[in-house]
């Protein structure tokens, strides 16, 4: 095989803070297919993907789980992982932005940044979004909240380190002008140009000083550098560069990066700071960044926070690592936002894999048991019309597949593939070989039609096996050859002649029941709500902190001179003339006092009675609305104003002191 030269291909690395879903396991497959293909023309491809694991969103949810950042993402990093081998990914590097000689790296660059002015230090004021781990101004908010991920945003001001983005900007507006392929789609380059280059960029905020989990700013303790920087320099790190000018021969060979394959909404991360990073360190830009669409559920973006999720795990015990694969390379639009649901992907898995490719494998092989004891000859009797137009729709796919690919038009590139399964589909209702076998002599017409039929059926797995490795070589093992090479495919008839099948071919795919289908949707959607509802409980739950304001400091001993006790409510009754007061008989110890409480919206007299409270007992009696009052029942209001009684937790005698 030719050797094209280097391929260098990443992937976005996937952010530590939970279990992907199935929207973001897309990119891996997508970028997976791209990498396979590009070995299979002779292009010595390295592969990187991993995932990115600082910032203080990871820090909050490492608390959250009572254990240190490091144990936690040292889980979710397993997990991404693991999901990547189980779709089977073909990946030559994973990377971790804790990696010790990652971050190693991303100090010696913030340091050179710095020494040679790119960098300045700072104070930021402004508004910052914790999931986006991103600073916006006033006028970028989208109705006050982010205008990336539509989140709330809080307040934050603090010293940090920023680096000059306006230096670079003419000369990145310059190169993306003269590089078209640079951003695709093409509508993701006039969206970067219009609406933040071109109006001028503003210095970005690259270390943060408000937590640390982050990789330190060497220099300076206290600053651990921003997410940003740090995830974005895996892509030359991972493979050898080095910052004070020693980079690897691989970093050599492989850099600049052929292809970043991101999603839509990162893109302005790597089409304006990445190129703009890589500019003050003096590095060749990549050739090309794709900003993909995303794959939605329901025509709803994905999210756990909604239980609107799906999980490939999920999805690959139910329908097979390969049928998810298809589904997502095959459903993705070029520009467009996809769609998943359990119902779509099982009518796909019908329609295409069990119907159109499934039953043609199985009964050509079926058929060449039944006929000819599996051996497959080519006995040289055609039908020219027919055996030709069969021949040029199979060895003429391989060059639109490519030019397909070569696009990135993936699902483009997965159509033109089934052309030749339909195609061969046809050609058995053309040829009707039942009808053949009927008569013996035109047994070598039918050897010939199935030969040209197992033919075709080999083309066909050779050039599907970068989207479907595993069902490609399912093919062409019941086939009983090997899978050929791409400068092999547009020649018709190296199946080697009087070569035999496999005398029980295997269902590639079963065709689904779709009442077990909604039954298992139905399941899992249950399954996403109630952990949702469980999710949306405990947000709640943070979200009902209520922070007032500070009153000044007292000393153990004026704090003495409280007196608390448990009191209970003998009787009560509303105030006359007032709508919020309510007077309580209270029991405490031996003797009874009267209680004015302003509690009347939240309690009825009813509810009071009987009830057991805390009670500050040595309050100066008052008169409120006219009615004397000698302590005070004491209660906590949140933060909509809503009170309730501060109560014992346990049974406590009336008199009890609180202390």
């Amino acid at each position: 095989m030719e050797n094209k030269g280097k391929y260098y291909l990443t992937t976005a690395i996937a952010y530590t803070s939970g279990k992907p879903h199935i929207g973001n396991n897309y990119e891996i497959v997508l970028a997976d297919s791209i990498a396979r293909f590009k070995r299979k023309e002779g292009y010595e491809v390295f592969f990187q993907t991993g995932t990115d694991e600082h910032g203080q969103k990871i820090e909050l949810k490492a608390q959250e789980a009572g254990t240190t950042p490091k144990e936690f993402v040292d889980r979710v990093a397993g997990i991404i992982r693991g999901m990547c081998d189980l779709l089977n990914i073909s990946y030559d590097k994973f990377i971790r932005t804790t990696d010790a000689d990652h971050e190693a790296q991303v100090q010696k660059i913030f340091k050179r940044m710095y020494d040679q002015g790119d960098i300045y230090k700072g104070a930021y004021e402004g508004m910052y979004c914790t999931p986006c781990e991103s600073f916006w101004t006033e006028s970028q908010l989208v109705d006050g909240k982010c205008p990336d991920c539509g989140r709330e945003v809080k307040p934050a001001k603090e010293e940090a380190y920023f680096f000059r983005m306006s230096k670079y900007a003419d000369r990145l507006i310059k190169h993306i002008n003269e590089h078209p392929e640079f951003i695709q789609p093409v509508a993701r380059k006039n969206e970067m140009m219009n609406n933040f280059l071109i109006p001028g960029l503003q210095d970005l905020c690259v270390s943060r000083t408000s937590f640390k989990w982050g990789v330190p700013v060497d220099f300076d303790p206290g600053h651990v550098v921003y997410v940003w920087l740090d995830a974005l320099t895996n892509y030359i790190t991972g493979i050898g560069y080095d910052a004070e000018g020693n980079s690897t021969e691989q970093y050599k060979k492989f850099w600049p990066a052929d292809l970043h394959l991101i999603g839509k909404d990162i893109i302005r991360f790597h089409t304006i700071y990445w190129p703009i990073f890589l500019m003050a360190l003096g590095e060749p830009l990549p050739k090309q960044v794709f900003g993909h669409p995303w794959l939605l559920m329901n025509s709803g973006k994905m999210s756990k926070s909604r239980g609107n999720v799906i999980y490939v795990d999920d999805l690959v015990d139910f329908f097979g690592v390969d049928a998810v694969r298809y589904y997502m390379l095959h459903e993705m639009p070029f520009e467009n936002d996809g769609n998943a649901t359990w119902e779509l992907i099982a009518e796909r898995t019908n329609s295409d894999l069990a119907n159109t490719l499934g039953n043609l494998v199985n009964r050509t092989i079926s058929m060449s048991n039944k006929y000819f004891g599996g051996v497959v000859a080519d006995k040289g009797v055609t039908d020219e019309a027919l055996d030709s137009d069969l021949k040029a729709v199979v060895t003429g796919t391989y060059a639109k597949v490519a030019g397909k690919m070569a696009d990135l038009r993936v699902a483009d590139a997965l159509t033109e593939i089934f052309g030749i399964f339909k195609r061969c589909n046809k050609y058995i209702d053309e040829t009707e070989p039942w009808v053949l076998a009927k008569d013996e002599a035109k047994a070598d017409r039918l050897s010939t039609v199935l030969y040209n039929l197992v033919e075709g059926i080999v083309i066909g797995a050779s050039l599907l096996q970068p989207f479907m490795p595993e069902t490609a070589e399912k093919i062409v093992a019941q086939c009983s050859t090997k899978l050929r090479e791409f400068e092999q495919l547009d020649k018709f008839g190296l199946y080697e002649s009087g070569n035999k099948v496999t005398e029980h071919p295997e269902i590639l795919f079963a065709r689904l029941d779709m009442k077990e289908v909604e039954k298992k949707d139905a399941e899992m959607a249950a399954a996403m709500e109630a952990a949702a509802a469980k999710a949306s409980a405990e947000e709640e739950k943070k979200e009902a902190i209520v922070d007032v304001e500070a009153k000044p400091e007292i000393s153990y001993d004026d704090f003495g001179k409280l007196q608390f006790q448990v009191g209970e409510i003998l009787s009560c009754e509303a105030v006359p003339k007032s709508r919020k007061l309510l007077c309580s008989q209270v029991k405490i110890g031996s003797q009874t006092k009267q209680i004015v409480s302003g509690i009347r919206p939240h309690y009825t007299p009813e509810e009071m009675v009987g009830k057991k409270v805390v009670v500050l007992v040595n309050l100066k009696p008052a008169k409120l609305a006219g009615v004397l009052s000698e302590g005070m029942i004491l209660c906590a209001e949140d933060a909509e104003g809503k009170l309730a009684l501060v109560v014992p937790e346990k049974e406590m005698p009336a008199g009890a002191e609180v202390m």
